[in-house]
């Protein structure tokens, strides 16, 4: 079936907010004269894992630690470094070329519009997508299908017309549960290991042409049909 969408994730895919994320984290601890073991860092599910993060820091920081003020600067912090950020290479290039093969666009992410809208505005790249999904929007968060769900029904199509693009292993496990074939593009912090699940995987956006993408894609559907009918038969 024709592709008519590609549904994006953000944190990580379109830019590289989990570095910031890890480095304001990193920062946080130090100002308290304590290094921060990244061992664990990056959960295995989209939305807040912060809550756990200040409890191990006030832990380690004892009773003086006061995490009201704690995540007013680090969010400042985060905040100086999100404003230095691009798109992650390859990106534009990519909706450059939707656009001109007349895909739509969506992002489906497990944080909030604030933080995914304002990101999007600030690289000038908010009008490129049609259809924002956020985990406002949803009980559950991937590897949970929901906002992926979301952004099908907001777009009116079927699964079967869209393709998914993640960086983390229980992005990849939410497309896959919502009924879509997923490009993986690994962040820094994730184990490519864990992506054999993904329809096609990659170091980087930049590696392959959105036209090579979606040949490979084809390829690999039209391999897998084939199968299934000879095993039928």
């Amino acid at each position: 079936m024709t592709v008519k969408a590609l549904i994006f994730d953000f944190d990580g895919l379109l830019m590289d907010t989990e570095t910031t994320l890890l480095e304001s984290w990193r920062w946080e601890w130090r100002r308290h004269g304590l290094e921060l073991d990244p061992q664990g860092f990056f959960a295995d599910h989209g939305g807040d894992a912060n809550g756990p993060r200040y409890a191990a820091l006030a832990a380690a920081v004892g009773p003086g630690y006061e995490r009201e003020s704690s995540h007013a600067l680090r969010m400042a912090y985060r905040a100086e470094l999100n404003a230095a950020l691009e798109p992650a290479p390859g990106i534009v290039e990519w909706l450059d070329r939707a656009a001109e093969l007349g895909l739509r666009l969506a992002v489906a992410s497990s944080s909030p519009v604030g933080h995914v809208g304002t990101m999007l505005d600030r690289v000038g790249l908010r009008t490129r997508f049609e259809v924002l999904a956020t985990g406002e929007e949803v009980v559950a968060h991937k590897p949970d299908p929901a906002v992926y769900l979301v952004a099908l029904e907001r777009l009116g199509l079927p699964e079967e017309e869209a393709i998914a693009f993640e960086d983390t292993a229980h992005g990849v496990a939410a497309a896959h549960a919502a009924g879509l074939r997923c490009v993986a593009v690994p962040n820094p912090y994730a184990d490519r290991a864990r992506f054999t699940a993904a329809d096609l995987l990659l170091t980087s956006a930049a590696d392959l042409t959105l036209d090579a993408v979606l040949a490979k894609l084809t390829r690999r559907a039209a391999v897998s049909l084939m199968h299934r009918v000879t095993d039928q038969g």
